[in-house]
């Protein structure tokens, strides 16, 4: 994949984080390993986190999107949701993800779309659907993260 780019939200996002004295960038879930992978937000608010992440690099043997590829994508964005919702004073950690793959996919870029399932005090669950370029379903996901108090500044 050569080039490391970092993921990246939208201004406006950071922009409010950052009124309340919070590196979002900083606070990005997937860290290393979204770069390693090419992961991109491309809008993120508590109702619907995008992004996207290129098939070449994150392929299997059989030179297919690997499903752990899927998986890394699908806790991405629902953590970035549930995080978004639980708000500056908490944390949002995975505590169940389940992944149906649905077909392969050899090139391209696919896209996934994070919605909330349930957004509560204590725990948040976000379904996320990860599309091919021609918006075929390649993955169903579901994520429930542990809404728990960020420790003291």
């Amino acid at each position: 994949m050569g080039e490391q780019q970092h993921a990246t939200f939208p201004q406006e996002v950071i922009d409010e984080y950052a009124a309340l004295g919070v590196d979002l960038v900083a606070m990005f879930s997937a860290g290393h390993l979204g770069t390693r992978m090419g992961v991109q937000i491309v809008e993120a608010s508590a109702d619907r986190v995008v992004g996207t992440m290129p098939v070449e690099g994150n392929t299997q043997p059989y030179g297919l999107l690997h499903g752990g590829a899927s998986a890394v994508l699908a806790e991405t964005l629902g953590s970035v949701g549930s995080m978004l919702h639980a708000g500056s004073s908490k944390i949002a950690v995975g505590v169940d993800l389940n992944c149906t793959h649905h077909r392969g996919v050899r090139s391209g870029l696919v896209t996934g779309v994070a919605t909330p399932v349930h957004r509560g005090r204590s725990t948040a669950t976000y379904e996320i659907v990860i599309s091919d370029e021609e918006q075929r379903r390649v993955c169903t996901a579901r994520l429930t993260c542990l809404l728990r108090d960020a420790p003291t500044r």
